[in-house]
């Protein structure tokens, strides 16, 4: 947030070998904690054919989905 960079910032909680592959096809890697809160912050909701609606949030982003 803020920052300005080229470098592809990647959670750590990813197999060795996807950086070393992504290393190979040029990227320059940013690794970052697990979970990291600079990632992340998506919330959706959707309403499927049936009426059901689902909701679902990040747990990295201080919002959620709620319903009645």
């Amino acid at each position: 947030w803020g920052d300005t960079t080229t470098k592809l910032r990647i959670e750590g909680r990813f197999p060795e070998e996807t950086f070393q592959r992504l290393s190979e096809l040029g990227h320059e890697l940013e690794v970052l904690d697990e979970f990291d809160e600079i990632t992340g912050h998506a919330g959706a909701v959707r309403v499927k054919s049936n009426g059901l609606i689902e909701g679902g949030g990040d747990p990295r982003s201080d919002g959620l989905a709620a319903g009645f």
